[in-house]
């Protein structure tokens, strides 16, 4: 998930993200780790951007938290910080890491 937030909520946002979102996402028991990164530029009138990447053991366990958990998560994040961010998400096949 690639978020660019509204630097007036910023702060804010970070710390829900690291206390609340990233470990009930987490909880969901369809990932074995995450990555939370800021995107190295400076932040723009549209705010600071950042990239939450979850990794899934499989394709089925990411499924599974598409049909049971994202909807309601997606939507808190929504609610709670509603035009206050832009986001697009992206499925990505990891090929090769070291």
């Amino acid at each position: 998930m690639t978020v660019k937030i509204d630097g007036k909520v910023h702060d804010e946002w970070v710390r829900w993200m690291k206390d609340i979102h990233i470990p009930d996402v987490m909880k969901t028991g369809c990932f074995l780790s995450y990555r939370f990164t800021k995107i190295v530029e400076e932040p723009d009138e549209h705010g600071v951007g950042y990239a939450i990447q979850y990794v899934a053991e499989n394709k089925n366990k990411f499924e599974l938290y598409q049909k049971q958990f994202a909807g309601a998560l997606q939507q808190e994040h929504a609610n709670k910080y509603q035009n206050r961010y832009a986001a697009f998400r992206t499925l990505l096949e990891i090929i090769d890491e070291v």
